[in-house]
C-alpha cells in the first residue's frame, strides 16, 4: 500500500472518532504529515480524504494557499521595488499573513462553514521562506468551530513538525496523522 493510501486510511480512522465539543481551536487541528516528495500524489488524491470525512458524518470545505504569495505580490504597489531589493519583504510579511487570513475569513463565511465541517488547507508548502506555518494555523484556528485540518509536507518527530525538512521545527498541540501512524 502507497504512502498516501496510507495516509489517507489514518486520515479516515481518526477522522471517524467522535469529536469533543470542548476542545480548544489548537486541539481542533489536524496535520497529515507526509514527504514533500510525495505533494503531487497527495493533490491527486484530495477527494479521498473528502470521500473519508463525508463518510464519517462531516461536511469538508478546501482552501488552497498555493498562489497566495504570488496574487499578493502582484497586488503590491511596488512589486518591482521589492523584485528587487527582496530583503525590503521581511518587514512585509505581516501585511501578507492577514490577507491569507482575511482571505481565509471570507472563505469560511461564503461557505457557511459550520461546527461539523473539516476546513483542509493546502499548499503550505509555498509559504516556507514566507510564513511559518505555526503563524498562520495559529490565526486560522479559532475562525473554524470544526476543524481545521493541514496537509503540511514536511516530517513529525516527538511532537516536532518541520516544513519541507528544511529548518529547525516547531511544538504544536495538533493532532499528527501519518502514513506510519493508526488511531
Amino acid at each position: 500500500m502507497s504512502k498516501i493510501k496510507r495516509l489517507i486510511a489514518s486520515y479516515a480512522a481518526y477522522i471517524s472518532i467522535p469529536w469533543r465539543d470542548d476542545a480548544a481551536a489548537a486541539q481542533r487541528v489536524v496535520f497529515c504529515v507526509y514527504g514533500e516528495a510525495e505533494e503531487l500524489r497527495l493533490r491527486a488524491r484530495i477527494e479521498e480524504f473528502e470521500l473519508a470525512t463525508r463518510q464519517a458524518g462531516h461536511d469538508w470545505a478546501v482552501f488552497d494557499v498555493t498562489d497566495s504569495f504570488a496574487e499578493w505580490m502582484a497586488a503590491q504597489k511596488y512589486a518591482e521595488s521589492y523584485f528587487q531589493k527582496p530583503h525590503l519583504l521581511s518587514s512585509l510579511m505581516h501585511r501578507y499573513l492577514e490577507t491569507i487570513v482575511d482571505g481565509f475569513r471570507t472563505f469560511i463565511d461564503d461557505r457557511d462553514v459550520g461546527e461539523n465541517a473539516v476546513v483542509a488547507v493546502k499548499g503550505v508548502g509555498s509559504l516556507f521562506g514566507f510564513l511559518k506555518v505555526k503563524e498562520v494555523v495559529d490565526r486560522l484556528a479559532p475562525l473554524v468551530s470544526g476543524k481545521l485540518l493541514i496537509f503540511f509536507p514536511g516530517s513529525y518527530d516527538n511532537n516536532n513538525y518541520r516544513l519541507l525538512d528544511g529548518y529547525d521545527g516547531w511544538n504544536y498541540l495538533a493532532v499528527p496523522i501519518t502514513a506510519d501512524k493508526d488511531f
